[in-house]
């Protein structure tokens, strides 16, 4: 009798012991796509900052290129340059993302995403100034 009851006691642990290991697993990914997913919305921002930047250099390149000097000519293309840089960038971030880089990686570039997109927008501000 003692045996079956210990028996019994012993199937019931192992039964939770398995009900608390998947419960940890599907937590585990519940929170994963969690954090992918503001990485995903911090892409999407991204992708739009940079469109907007996109349609403004398009707009100074229009200006530029109606008669400016050679050294105003430069200036775009060094400015340009940035803008390329920050879709690089971004698209490092995308990549990072579809690759299912681990979270430290996609913050990362997350953020020199973010900083280059700032140096892309001082960039066309100075461009700007010198018109």
């Amino acid at each position: 009798m003692t045996i079956s009851i210990l028996g019994v006691i012993m199937i019931v642990a192992t039964v939770l012991l398995f009900a608390y290991i998947g419960f940890d697993k599907i937590s585990q990914g519940i929170s994963l796509g969690v954090d992918s997913g503001s990485a995903y919305d911090d892409l999407a921002a991204l992708n739009s900052d940079y469109s907007a930047l996109k349609i403004q250099y398009d707009s100074v390149k229009k200006d530029i290129n109606q008669g400016s000097s050679d050294k105003l000519k430069k200036a775009y293309i060094s400015a340009e340059l940035e803008l390329v840089k920050t879709k690089s960038a971004i698209d490092d971030v995308d990549s990072a993302l579809s690759t299912g880089k681990s979270d430290s990686v996609v913050n990362e570039r997350i953020k020199i995403a973010k900083d280059q997109l700032q140096v892309a927008k001082q960039s066309l501000s100075d461009l700007r100034s010198q018109i």
